[in-house]
């Protein structure tokens, strides 16, 4: 009878480390027709900020002509974005939010 044989193969675990997904900031442009206090409610509303903060951020939007209100994987900022162009538009405010890949 013939005899069989066998091969054990041993496998070495190897460590993969995926990488983390790309980040997107997501900014608010300045304009001249969306009242500040409109701006500081967006950042308080949808990027869960205190006053203080919010209020900082808006006035970076109004010198600089934009701010970053948060980084975030894409699918998030894309939401963001989307929520607040949404809900400017239902206010009337000419608002833009947008987002960009962060290095």
């Amino acid at each position: 009878m013939p005899t069989r044989r066998e091969c054990a193969v041993l496998l070495e675990p190897r460590k993969t480390a995926a990488a983390p997904p790309p980040m997107y900031k997501v900014l608010l442009l300045n304009d001249d027709y969306t009242p500040m206090e409109f701006v500081v409610a967006i950042l308080e509303r949808f990027f869960a900020m205190n006053r203080e903060k919010a209020i900082a951020i808006m006035l970076k939007v109004h010198n600089e002509g934009a701010g970053v209100a948060g980084i975030y994987p894409r699918d998030i900022a894309e939401t963001k974005v989307n929520r607040v162009m949404e809900f400017a538009r239902e206010h009337q405010h000419p608002l833009q939010c947008v987002m960009e890949e962060s290095r």
